[in-house]
């Protein structure tokens, strides 16, 4: 078993004990083409605030091969389940609190972000799935940096996981904003940094699909 912050396996786990006050578990799902980047420094900054009886479970995307999703409802055939599926499937349905960290690339999430949201509607049509009642009540985070310091181009990806908070009934804690683009550049954003000490234990609403 390892600390939160040196992975050594795609779902390195940190278990905790956890205090008897809190059933709380996190999934941070890494979704960087390269590791050690920005958003995940800055996701990890936030991680450190938590409690340590809360379980803290990383997922390198880049580390769990998933090939691109295919939409089985309508084939004759089931789609075959590999074992990096499995295994993210499990993770997400286990977390009270899942953590999208993504780099903002060309205004929305990266490819491995989408395509592990991707699969999150095969799980919902799966045959005697119960992958929508299961998730909601829960709640969804974002962590992203990008080069721009216009914060509003990251709206792209905002809008996309709050929608999918609503679409399953979860609760939304929004999105943990920094910038930098060279390595560990987002440490100069001191505002980004204050933020990811207290982004947790923000309100997280219940959201609502739009009319």
């Amino acid at each position: 078993m390892t600390t939160p912050s040196t992975p050594t396996t795609p779902t390195t786990a940190t278990t905790a004990a956890v205090s008897p006050d809190t059933d709380r578990s996190f999934l941070f799902v890494l979704g960087s083409s390269r590791p050690d980047g920005n958003t995940e420094l800055l996701a990890r900054s936030a991680a450190a605030q938590l409690p340590p009886g809360i379980p803290q479970q990383w997922v390198d995307l880049a580390r769990t091969p998933l090939p691109d999703f295919r939409d089985g409802r309508h084939a004759s055939e089931n789609w075959p389940v590999n074992e990096h599926e499995e295994e993210l499937r499990r993770a997400t349905l286990a977390a009270t609190d899942i953590v999208i960290a993504s780099p903002l690339y060309w205004y929305s999430l990266s490819a491995q972000t989408k395509r592990y949201l991707d699969y999150w509607s095969g799980w919902l049509t799966a045959p005697g799935s119960d992958f929508k009642d299961r998730m909601a009540g829960r709640t969804l985070w974002g962590v992203t940096v990008m080069a721009n310091p216009d914060e509003t181009v990251a709206d792209g990806l905002v809008t996309a996981l709050r929608h999918s908070a609503a679409y399953l009934r979860m609760h939304f804690g929004g999105v943990l904003l920094g910038n930098g683009s060279g390595p560990g550049q987002v440490r100069e954003d001191d505002r980004a940094m204050r933020r990811a000490k207290t982004f947790f234990q923000g309100t997280a609403p219940l959201t609502h699909s739009p009319a």
